[in-house]
């Protein structure tokens, strides 16, 4: 039984609210005009809310996001629209280009997120994958104009049909256009349906159709179920012409961790050396939400939290975030690589592991039971087949994202791996959806052979484009520790394992310098994807290679691990060039070349508009700098900002503890500030566990790290125990972000 519904506008008495379809046991379809040919305006979609309590129609107007009626999400939108920004309350698919629903064309879509407008019956819902198969509708630049006809679809009722499985559509002739609404009336006896709410009305210039506005609320006359006494075909749709600037705002504004999907951007911070329950170094994790929404604490002796608090487990030694399960909510891959595994009656001292704790509407700990990764356990092959180890070190290092088609990707690094006979040469773990595969030295392909210490695996980094693997103790003929890289694709390739793009080291012609004992090329790794002049989506990938250990000389003088930075560019062809190679030494960069900076011992890349051609207000690098002296203030350390194409010094940036940055605090001996950073879109997150005491650490947004190069500064962040409902307890809070 359908619920009835009121207009929202008095003027529109006759008129129902929000003609959002009634419980339907199968499918419903659309306007009472003409069945639609399949394939024609394929980019209508239909959106079943709660398994059937809802349906309503929308239009793809970019490859990753819906136009339709914020009243499709609002509990009453005869009382009003508002609808709480991010995931929906009701779980919602959207089916797109299958114009008959009996067919498998087009594609099935979670929504992942709703915003809504603020003062219009308008949202745009993002899908938990991008549509690569359906040409998004261009929105129009021209408001709709009395007397224009216009062409309306949706998914709703139809004159004889409760549930029907085609996409409809008719004509309607333009009443009156107002600031926010276009009055329309159906031709023909044509009417708006249940079910057709937040479907487009089409202008078609050319053969090209052009969105102009959605349905809002209708009369319904001739529709299913409705008194036939009720005979106007009149109908309110919504303009989106002059929401152009709203939706492209939306469209390009980044992603950001958000655990209990809430829209407000939330941090997980680690401190790997809080005790727990009496056990020294068990570790923990402290979950700060958005919008003051508190605080949440991550250990193993959490009834939600896999295994046992033990001493010396170090949790949450390495962090990292994705959507694994696609709901929309942010989820957290906790590496434990000191976790001892026990295998029979044996022991394995530092096996390791890694878990997956899934975001939810309540946070952390509310929704999807934990996973717990082990070798030689669980039903992912790769991981059940490799047997835990002491020393393997699983989970040393671990990176996570989604990659350009939308597939939810996990890649861990285990850099203790014996291969064979060869001690500690390493390996690493990828997992996405279906596939599961191991990388090393002994695949077909990749660069080097697997030699004792390699530590293979040790870093890690990817983006949407590509994967990079660092083997920091690689031995380059008699140098030592020197240090070596792997870049690869997400695609398997004819020897089914990830496909090599290049595998290198600082003796390669694609990066500067020469390999030389103790460089450890690689042991810092970040990768972000990078959107070409000419390409229409970021195609391409940047990758941050650092190499502390690198000595600079100076005039005649060694400076012993000085250290440098390398940024290549890898196309989406697989060429890669260098595009920078950033030292301390260069001309009109901050801050002296000096014997145990260490600069690049982390790097750090992040894209504050990953949709637009790269510019130096959207990329950004950070460069930690631990063993920087100030003054005369030994190992304080710092952190170097850098656009990293061009000059190095062109657009350099300082940070330093208590300098306008925000970074806390003052300049302290062996704080080794830039030894802990992590990085969203929108901040550079700096962690100082040293500091007194418990740690601390600093969000600072990136126009402040950049001295306003990526936008204007804004308050910074300052997360320390004891403070804004974080407990006063610790070991070393800061080490670690996610």
């Amino acid at each position: 039984m359908h619920r009835a519904h009121l207009a929202r506008s008095a003027g529109l008495a006759a008129l129902t609210a929000a003609l959002i379809a009634a419980p339907l046991a199968v499918p419903a379809t659309a306007v009472t005009g003409t069945a639609e040919a399949e394939g024609s305006l394929a980019f209508t979609a239909r959106l079943d809310i709660g398994d059937g309590q809802r349906a309503c129609s929308g239009a793809l107007v970019d490859r990753e996001w819906i136009l339709t009626a914020a009243s499709c999400f609002a509990d009453d939108p005869a009382v009003s629209l508002a609808v709480p920004a991010g995931s929906p309350k009701l779980k919602t698919t959207a089916t797109i280009g299958r114009t008959d629903l009996t067919t498998t064309a087009g594609v099935v879509r979670n929504v992942v997120e709703v915003v809504a407008h603020p003062s219009r019956d308008a949202a745009l819902v993002r899908l938990n994958r991008p549509v690569t198969t359906v040409a998004p509708v261009a929105v129009s630049a021209t408001p709709a104009a009395a007397g224009e006809e216009l062409k309306v679809a949706g998914y709703g009722r139809t004159k004889t049909e409760w549930a029907p499985l085609k996409l409809h559509s008719g004509s309607f002739t333009v009443d009156a256009v107002s600031a926010s609404d276009v009055n329309l009336t159906g031709k023909d006896g044509v009417s708006v349906c249940m079910g057709d709410t937040g479907g487009p009305a089409l202008r078609v210039v050319d053969g090209q159709a052009q969105l102009v506005a959605v349905n809002s609320r209708s009369a319904q006359a001739g529709c299913f179920g409705i008194d036939t006494a009720v005979t106007s075909t009149a109908a309110v749709n919504t303009r989106v012409d002059d929401l152009r600037s709203w939706i492209d705002a939306k469209l390009a504004a980044p992603r950001f961790t958000d655990f209990n999907c809430d829209g407000a951007e939330d941090v997980a911070i680690g401190d790997p050396k809080a005790t727990v329950g009496g056990d020294t170094n068990a570790g923990v994790i402290r979950v700060v939400y958005g919008d003051g929404k508190g605080t949440v604490e991550l250990n193993q002796d959490q009834a939600y939290v896999p295994g046992g608090a033990e001493a010396s487990d170090w949790y949450g030694e390495s962090l990292a975030t994705f959507d694994h399960n696609e709901d929309g909510c942010t989820d957290l891959v906790v590496g434990v690589p000191a976790e001892d595994i026990t295998v029979g009656t044996t022991t394995n001292a530092d096996a390791g592991s890694v878990q997956i704790l899934y975001g939810a509407k309540g946070g952390i700990g509310t929704g999807q039971a934990a996973v717990d990764h082990v070798q030689g356990l669980g039903d992912i092959p790769v991981i059940k087949g490799s047997a835990s180890e002491a020393g393997d070190r699983f989970g040393h290092a671990v990176a996570a994202g989604h990659t350009a088609e939308g597939e939810p990707y996990l890649l861990i690094g285990v850099p203790g791996e014996d291969l064979g006979t060869v001690a500690n040469a390493g390996s690493a773990i990828y997992v996405r959806g279906s596939v599961n595969v191991v990388a090393n030295q002994e695949k077909a392909g990749y660069a080097g052979d697997p030699e004792a210490n390699d530590r293979f695996g040790a870093s890690l980094a990817g983006s949407a484009n590509h994967l990079v693997i660092g083997s920091p103790g690689e031995a380059i003929g008699t140098e030592k520790d020197a240090g070596g890289v792997q870049i690869l694709k997400h695609a398997l390739n004819a020897d089914k394992v990830l496909t090599p793009v290049l595998g290198f080291d600082q003796d390669a012609d694609v990066v500067s310098g020469g390999a030389e004992p103790g460089d450890q090329f690689g042991s810092s790794l970040a990768a972000v994807a990078y959107r070409p002049s000419g390409a229409a989506t970021a195609t391409d990938s940047i990758i941050a290679i650092g190499t502390p250990g690198e000595d600079l000389t100076v005039d005649t003088a060694n400076k012993a691990d000085a250290g440098a930075v390398h940024v290549l560019r890898v196309t989406a062809a697989g060429a890669v060039t260098q595009v920078s190679s950033i030292q301390q030494e260069a001309t009109d960069v901050a801050g002296a070349v000096e014997a145990g900076d260490k600069f690049g011992t982390k790097v750090v890349l992040a894209n504050t508009a990953p949709r637009a051609v790269v510019s130096p207000s959207t990329l950004v690098l950070a460069v930690g700098i631990p063993g920087e002296a100030l003054g005369s203030v030994a190992g304080a350390g710092a952190v170097q900002t850098f656009y990293p194409f061009g000059a190095a010094g062109a657009h350099d940036h300082w940070i330093q503890a208590g300098d306008a940055s925000g970074l806390g605090g003052t300049p302290t001996a062996n704080h080794a500030v830039g030894t802990y950073l992590g990085a969203s879109a929108t901040r550079l997150y700096v962690g100082v566990p040293a500091a007194a005491p418990y740690g601390a650490a600093y969000a600072l947004p990136w126009g402040n790290a950049t001295g306003g190069r990526t936008g204007a500064a804004a308050a910074a962040t300052t997360y320390k125990p004891g403070t804004d409902g974080l407990p006063a307890a610790g070991g070393q809070f800061g080490r670690t972000f996610g």
